[in-house]
């Protein structure tokens, strides 16, 4: 079904309140009609902070990076702040560090127009907290072959070295960035962020938005979404991310769309994705940005860009391309016991179709619910939080005894 609905009203007051199926929800305060990619932190006085994109559309040049914060102690969102403004570029998925040395980083990617092999990565740092911020600065610039992207948070292993897991946007030649190319690679520092070097993964064509979990070996799992929409994928280091195995697929599926792990102690894996794939997909569109041009959107577009002859006929001599309008939902909550080696707890948070043959978020075309971020809790819970049909970011606490519900009994 591809007509728009009735936009439902959002309560985007910030102010949590009571979720059916236990804890609380709230939609935070946004002032742009579209609203994309949260990431949840801590800031260092305690304060619970996300960071999201918005603006008209993604990928047009109004597109600039927010941070909201849940002050300690309190259950209300306040008011967002914008942290970009490049009016030239579209800026998008902001991350937030506390650096070693106690300093804030905000990290986000500006790219032309739907022109992702076009994107560096800037970074914006806070001597106090997130008050206040310093001018940007490129730390990752784009290059001939490319733009780079960052999407999940960066790591501080107790070493005190950094990674910052990338995904490279190639450039083809003759052809405009769809994503058939695109690779995963590592930055890594041993100094505090005054110098980088990368550490590409092999055999990651199509293995994007790589996120890294320590385990309690000192070893290192990382996982992946996937181009192809069909699997998330997974890789592992055990020198501190200096070399990374080929990715391999999990049992778990993936529709090209955002993913999110982290580990919540005693070797349990908290992942928040969408339990679907191009199995599930009734069509398939060309590509990200399908509906906007250098200019911004297109004038006059109707209903969805379905894939063209050109990606059949791709795929058909052997030449993967990227998977496009698999649905973006439901919400699913995955609990791993043995740090990501399997998966016997999934639960869906929120259910729907999932269009995403539209980033149309004005006339409620779109209507995923995608791009999630966890964040362990100070009560012992999780935060979550998530694109609500690119018009809101959602939030939902779940408390301790809402989790332990769901985690397997124990055996006797």
């Amino acid at each position: 079904m591809s007509t728009a609905e009735a936009a439902p009203a959002l309560p985007t007051d910030g102010v949590l309140r009571v979720r059916e199926g236990g804890g609380r929800t709230a939609y935070l305060p946004t002032p742009t009609v579209q609203c994309h990619a949260a990431n949840l932190a801590w800031l260092p006085n305690g304060d619970l902070a996300c960071v999201w994109f918005g603006g008209t559309q993604e990928g047009v040049s109004d597109i600039t990076a927010y941070l909201s914060r849940m002050p300690s102690g309190t259950d209300t969102w306040l008011d967002p702040v914008p942290l970009s403004d490049d009016p030239t570029r579209s800026e998008q998925n902001p991350v937030l560090l506390t650096a070693p040395g106690g300093d804030v980083w905000l990290l986000y990617t500006a790219q032309l127009a739907g022109n992702q092999d076009t994107s560096e990565v800037r970074r914006r740092v806070s001597r106090d907290g997130g008050a206040t911020w310093e001018p940007p600065s490129v730390l990752l610039p784009a290059t001939d072959a490319g733009g780079v992207f960052v999407r999940q948070p960066p790591v501080v292993l107790g070493s005190g070295r950094i990674l910052i897991p990338v995904f490279n946007c190639v450039t083809v030649p003759g052809e405009k960035w769809v994503g058939n190319e695109d690779t995963s690679s590592v930055w890594w520092s041993d100094d505090d962020g005054a110098t980088w070097t990368e550490s590409p993964v092999p055999g990651s064509l199509g293995c994007v938005h790589m996120n890294v979990v320590a385990r309690q070996d000192g070893s290192l799992w990382a996982c992946f979404r996937s181009r192809w929409a069909d699997h998330i994928w997974q890789s592992t280091s055990t020198d501190d991310g200096l070399t990374w195995a080929e990715p391999t697929p999990t049992e778990l599926p993936n529709n090209n769309s955002s993913i999110q792990a982290v580990a919540t102690g005693g070797g349990e894996v908290a992942l928040v994705f969408n339990r679907s794939s191009a199995r599930d997909a009734t069509e398939r569109r060309v590509s990200l940005y399908d509906e906007i041009d250098d200019e911004g959107v297109r004038d006059g577009l109707e209903g969805p860009v379905v894939a063209e002859p050109s990606v059949d006929e791709a795929e058909a001599v052997g030449r993967r391309t990227a998977f496009w309008g698999a649905p973006r939902a439901p919400m699913t909550l995955g609990l791993s016991p043995d740090e990501g080696r399997s998966w016997p707890v999934q639960v869906d948070l929120e259910t729907g179709d999932g269009y995403c043959m539209s980033n149309n978020s004005r006339d409620g075309l779109n209507r995923e619910l995608s791009y999630p971020s966890v964040l362990p809790a100070r009560d012992g819970g999780l935060h979550v939080a998530y694109t609500y049909r690119r018009r809101a970011i959602k939030h939902v606490h779940l408390p301790p005894d809402v989790v332990d519900r769901l985690r397997p009994s124990p055996s006797p």
